[in-house]
């Protein structure tokens, strides 16, 4: 097998990496500001844009928070601040779906984030919390607190690095991590399951386990103007999913509405005409009545209306989510992060009062 030599020297190479930062080799800057990470082991799919949204929802009520992410797949370079009226060619869809969602709060986008940090500070002097969005393996910033992700449905024990797996880093690599949230977690979860996490995961004392799972909200139409009504339960649907892992958004529309058809693309994926026209196509042969209801990252590059025929627009909804975290863990998780902004000293996360 190909892949399996591959893998190993893609592993040779993150662990020589690795240990020139632990080794200090590779220097990592600190900040004097609190910052916090939101990254993952594995290729995508793991929830990080919701869970950096569900940071921000919280914590731009009492602090003065700014969002930096590489803005993966955009098609500049540089550091770039978002407004919501950039395409999300310009800054990544991800990012532009934070921008929209919290239009008051600073976002950018800079690929080298040591850069990014300082440049959002001198044009924002006021900022006092810095997100960074996917940004564990970025090790040139060394974040006061690292949240690290993992899907419920692709556990990293049982994981392989890149290509034979989906591990884009040493699975050694979670002992960096002082918050681990395994998401996407199915509704039927028992409290035996969670605990069977913990036992793989085999974490350290200073580490807090999370489990979280998304909850889908009701259907926002992609252009409201038309002032369409919403589908109602049990309405036939095509569903609509270029991310890192659709099968969560596709099995949280099944019990709601009458799924007669999935299409899958790669995550980031550019919307094209020929992808509209197939979406014509299989409206034509699907029951009258029949809407698209996609996930809000692909939502955010189908909103250009002057591409899209009118017919067409009418029929695109958007599925918004919302973090749950289980087992009453949201207020563990918010008080221990939210100790650690107020005191404003390192490390106070893992040493709480």
């Amino acid at each position: 097998m190909v892949t399996a030599p591959l893998s190993w020297i893609y592993g040779l190479a993150v662990a020589i990496r690795n240990k020139l930062f632990d080794w200090k080799i590779l220097p990592s800057e600190e900040f004097d500001i609190p910052i916090v990470c939101v990254g993952n082991l594995t290729v995508g799919g793991t929830g990080k844009t919701p869970h950096t949204e569900y940071l921000v929802e919280h914590f731009c009520r009492h602090y003065r928070v700014a969002v930096l992410s590489r803005g993966y797949k955009r098609k500049t370079t540089g550091f770039i601040e978002a407004t919501p009226q950039m395409s999300y060619r310009k800054i990544g869809d991800e990012p532009k779906q934070i921008k929209l969602k919290f239009p008051d709060i600073p976002v950018a986008v800079c690929e080298k984030r040591v850069e990014g940090i300082r440049r959002l500070r001198e044009l924002h002097p006021e900022i006092d919390l810095i997100l960074l969005d996917d940004a564990f393996q970025h090790r040139r910033v060394e974040p006061w607190v690292n949240v690290v992700l993992m899907d419920y449905n692709r556990p990293i024990v049982h994981d392989h690095l890149l290509p034979l797996g989906e591990l884009r880093d040493n699975k050694k690599q979670l002992k960096r991590a002082h918050i681990v949230i395994v998401t996407k977690c199915p509704e039927t979860i028992k409290p035996i399951d969670m605990r069977v996490r913990r036992k793989e995961l085999d974490l350290y004392p200073y580490q807090r386990l999370y489990f979280s799972r998304f909850r889908q909200g009701a259907l926002v139409p992609l252009f409201p103007e038309h002032d369409q009504p919403p589908p109602k339960p049990g309405a036939p649907v095509i569903a609509v999913a270029g991310i890192g892992n659709p099968k969560a958004f596709f099995d949280e529309l099944k019990p709601r509405f009458n799924l007669l058809k999935t299409i899958t693309y790669a995550d980031h994926h550019a919307y094209r005409k020929s992808d509209l026209e197939r979406l014509k196509i299989a409206l034509d042969e699907l029951p009258a009545g029949t809407v698209v209801v996609m996930t809000e990252k692909d939502a955010v590059k189908l909103s250009n209306r002057k591409k899209i025929p009118v017919a067409l627009q009418k029929k695109f909804y958007f599925a918004p989510i919302e973090v749950d975290f289980l087992d009453h863990g949201e207020q563990g998780f918010i008080r221990q992060i939210d100790q650690y902004v107020q005191s404003n000293q390192k490390y106070s996360l893992l040493h709480p009062e």
